[in-house]
């Protein structure tokens, strides 16, 4: 099925913006749907479109980039031939679909933007594109995108909750809870995302399959062996210290820091060797990185400190599959004791990923804050994430903290905010309750509405 997705406007902007000046290359990780939405704009705004997959391509259409570029009127009348399709100046789309397996198409761009006859649109992997380009030239007549797996508002839209995420926006507007009865249906639907995520095709089996969990977790499972296939044919120095974060991943965030401990991987090893690592698994969008800041300010990143490390995975239905193996497997049972709150174990992990997940879909670099307390020997202030209110004029932050349970206490948010308060916009606690604000200010927000940050 094709599911709406939120890049769709992006993409069209594109179009009418650009106007041809320059192709737009869609990155992101395996699966998530990049060719899907460069073909829903093709069939929807364009006369005509030619969509050549590099992984299926016939050598003759991979040797017109060889031998053709200087005579495009030739280039352009063999495509046309090839593929069957009548191009129309100004109104054709050219899409190249898996362009990291066939890096002379990225750097043909350049020459094709430059003609001007029609638009192009480049699709892949995003860690595989940026390593096969060391023998080319990269255009500047392009522009990046990145695409993220489907974020709640558009996991209900896929299941037919479109009315159901405009009251929960209305609700978000005015600060207002939801009628407890849809309270609870918007828990139910988010906690069906935690377990099912947002890769396309995981979904797609989550509803042909009526919401049974064994199908989609199939689905799930073969993205993480193309993720571990990827690694493995990394040709890096640093290629094992990938493979052991990335299979450590859900034992770092079950911890109660959630912070990756390389003391864990390697007693004798620091922080500074994995630069390399955690830079490969964020640009391959395997993982959001959030990062120490340690002086909370307008301009977060001039006070970050890369020592200090949460990797949180970029699909939170694949950190599920990812933290039981095997054992879903066998026994299916463990999504139905999740959604029922029946399993004891520490759900605080899934509950801070998707949050993690959908600020950073929501185009939020992360950052998170702590406080240690010498006289106390811990930390007496934690605070989960700290956005920036983006306001130009009066730019302050806001800082989040995460409650996957519904008693709680808020002793380390106060006391961020009574140290920071001038620097401060809005404060929230993202739990499972329904909408409430605290007497000090503090807006406490379901983890459905997320999305509305």
């Amino acid at each position: 099925m094709i599911y709406k997705r939120k890049i769709e406007d992006e993409l069209l902007k594109w179009k009418n913006e650009v106007n041809g000046e320059k192709a737009l290359l869609i990155e992101g990780e395996h699966r998530i749907g990049k060719s899907t939405a460069a073909l829903k704009l093709a069939k929807e705004h364009y006369k005509s479109y030619i969509l050549i997959d590099f992984g299926e391509a016939r050598e003759s259409v991979k040797q017109l980039f060889y031998n053709l570029l200087d005579n495009l009127d030739t280039f352009f009348m063999i495509l046309s031939a090839e593929y069957g399709v009548t191009l129309y100046e100004r109104d054709s789309l050219i899409i190249f679909d898996e362009v990291q397996l066939f890096p002379k198409a990225r750097e043909a761009i350049k020459y094709l933007v430059q003609d001007g006859r029609y638009d192009y649109i480049e699709t892949g992997s995003l860690i595989a594109i940026k390593e096969n380009t060391q023998n080319i030239l990269i255009p500047s007549e392009e522009r990046s995108i990145c695409m993220f797996p489907m974020d709640f508002e558009e996991f209900a839209w896929a299941m037919g909750e479109d009315n159901l995420i405009n009251y929960i926006k209305n609700c978000f507007d005015k600060n207002e809870p939801l009628y407890e009865s849809l309270h609870k249906k918007a828990n139910l639907l988010f906690k069906e995302y935690i377990l099912v995520g947002g890769m396309p095709k995981v979904v797609d089996s989550f509803i042909l399959e009526r919401k049974q969990f064994n199908r989609c977790d199939l689905e799930k499972r073969d993205i993480l062996k193309t993720y571990r296939n990827d690694i493995l044919k990394l040709n890096a120095s640093y290629k094992n210290k990938v493979l052991s974060i990335y299979d450590q991943i859900p034992g770092f965030l079950s911890a109660h820091e959630k912070r990756v401990k390389i003391s864990s991987i390697n007693p004798n090893d620091k922080a500074i060797n994995y630069e390399e690592t955690f830079f490969w698994l964020s640009d391959s969008m395997i993982c959001n990185e959030c990062f120490l800041c340690n002086d909370p300010n307008v301009g977060l990143s001039l006070n970050e400190n890369r020592t200090f490390i949460k990797c949180y995975m970029g699909d939170t239905g694949l950190l599920v599959s990812h933290t039981f193996d095997e054992n879903v497997k066998n026994d299916i049972n463990i999504y139905i004791s999740i959604l029922n709150d029946k399993l004891s174990i520490n759900k605080g992990m899934f509950f801070e990923n998707v949050v993690a997940q959908m600020l950073e879909a929501n185009g939020n670099k992360l950052y998170f804050y702590t406080q240690y307390n010498e006289e106390k020997h811990r930390n007496d202030i934690e605070i989960d994430f700290i956005l920036s209110n983006g306001n130009k004029i009066n730019n302050k932050i806001i800082p989040i903290e995460v409650k996957s349970t519904k008693k709680y206490k808020t002793e380390s948010l106060e006391r961020f905010i009574n140290k920071y308060n001038d620097r401060i916009d809005k404060a929230y606690i993202i739990h499972p309750k329904n909408l409430s604000i605290k007497d000090n200010g503090i807006i406490c927000i379901p983890a459905y509405m997320t999305f509305c940050l």
